[in-house]
């Protein structure tokens, strides 16, 4: 009799969790501290990638060197084209950040956009910015995951 009982109640849960709509203000809470702390540590990152491709706030003598390092001053210019793209990279990480905690204040954090089903939690804390369930992202790629088979010796 009791199993019955926590049958119903399961099926009950279940479909109040498919008929959510949105996560709660604590929910999005959690989200926002995780996103912020992503954000200081973003901002951090794109501080360190600007200040190595940048030359504006050196006073020693890295300008002054030699000319005839032709192959050092090569890798030297590719080093910095290198962490400028990755400086633009962390740049858009940075605003798609800042969208989420947008979309934490308007409420409607966590809702795919493509299908207007809530994103998993366990998705949006690890990849806290994201506005697409796995499913739609699949389909927005037409990416199918491969089923690995067992290997047998």
């Amino acid at each position: 009799m009791k199993k019955t009982a926590s049958v119903k109640i399961a099926k009950k849960e279940g479909s109040v969790e498919s008929a959510k709509t949105r996560y709660s203000d604590e929910e999005l809470e959690e989200f926002r501290q995780i996103i912020l702390g992503k954000l200081e540590k973003a901002h951090n990152d794109l501080n360190l990638l600007t200040e190595s491709y940048t030359t504006g706030n050196d006073h020693d003598t890295n300008d002054t060197s030699p000319t005839f390092k032709v192959l050092e001053e090569g890798y030297q210019v590719f080093s910095k084209e290198e962490n400028s793209k990755f400086a633009a990279r962390q740049s858009k990480f940075i605003k798609a950040l800042e969208n989420a905690l947008i979309r934490i204040e308007n409420k409607s954090y966590g809702i795919c956009r493509a299908t207007g089903k809530l994103i998993p939690k366990d998705r949006l804390r690890i990849v806290p910015h994201a506005t697409l369930s796995i499913e739609a992202k699949r389909q927005q790629t037409n990416v199918s995951v491969p089923i690995q088979q067992p290997i047998q010796d």
